[in-house]
């Protein structure tokens, strides 16, 4: 069995593969004071209500975009799974072309994120990331990864509003009736909500536009289901894209 960990801003999400099959996910807050031993017993107690044994992890794919945590895995990694794991980092096959001025500046995330979606998918494709940050993600046809563009999150915005202004408060994030809201509260939600689709929406446009094609567009994270139903352009909501390109990046790396 492999074991997929995509260490985040917010979450920490894991995954355990048997096979190609996707057995089970977990999600963990992510603390950057917690120990390997903290997240390594949470991690055997979950594997444990799902009758998995630690012994059966044959491998650990990882990425991270919290510097601090990565020791902390790989560390849990050697003492309760006894094995090394690949970490998605420079070097690193992935099968793409990274076509960055600079490829090392690049989130592993986004580059995980984009190897499963061309492989589930195909070619070109548009990946939004909709988590803390809100990221757009473009392969092209060639199967070149081409970079994309990277905003604030929805709940980043959201908090905003309310840590940065005297008056308005923090409100939950619901679909108002409609857009010209009548209140404070619906003001906030149809400017942030229908802002967010009317980003993501001219986004997306100007990005096929650049690219002189249509190409399929993918949502993960968070908010993908929730956004997802007010933007016809996005085609497939995929909450697991992530681990599913760890999966695919280990398959690709594990002969060498």
């Amino acid at each position: 069995m492999l074991l997929a960990i995509d260490i985040g801003n917010t979450n920490v999400k894991i995954g355990i593969f048997d096979g190609d099959e996707l057995k089970a996910t977990w999600n963990l807050a992510t603390g950057i004071h917690r120990t390997s031993d903290e997240y390594g017993g949470v991690l055997l107690n979950l594997m444990e209500r799902k009758k998995v044994l630690p012994s059966k992890v044959t491998g650990v794919a990882l990425c991270s975009v919290v510097p601090p945590l990565l020791p902390t895995f790989v560390e849990l990694c050697g003492k309760y799974l006894n094995t090394k794991p690949l970490v998605v980092e420079a070097g690193v096959k992935t099968g793409m072309r990274i076509r960055l001025d600079n490829p090392r500046e690049v989130g592993p995330d986004r580059v995980v994120d984009a190897v499963a979606a061309q492989n589930l998918y195909g070619k070109p494709v548009i990946i939004i990331d909709l988590g803390t940050a809100l990221t757009f993600d473009v392969v092209s046809q060639e199967g070149d990864y081409l970079g994309g563009a990277i905003a604030p999150g929805i709940f980043i915005a959201t908090e905003a509003l309310y840590t940065r202004t005297a008056a308005l408060p923090r409100i939950r994030l619901s679909r108002p009736e409609q857009v010209i809201g009548k209140n404070t509260i619906s003001a906030m939600q149809s400017g942030i909500i229908f802002g967010y689709v009317g980003l993501i929406e001219g986004m997306i446009q100007r990005i096929e536009q650049e690219l002189g094609t249509k190409a399929k567009v993918v949502a993960t994270g968070g908010q993908a289901y929730f956004l997802a139903q007010e933007i016809p352009a996005i085609e497939v909501v995929n909450p697991d894209l992530t681990l599913i390109g760890l999966r695919l990046i280990y398959e690709m790396n594990k002969e060498q």
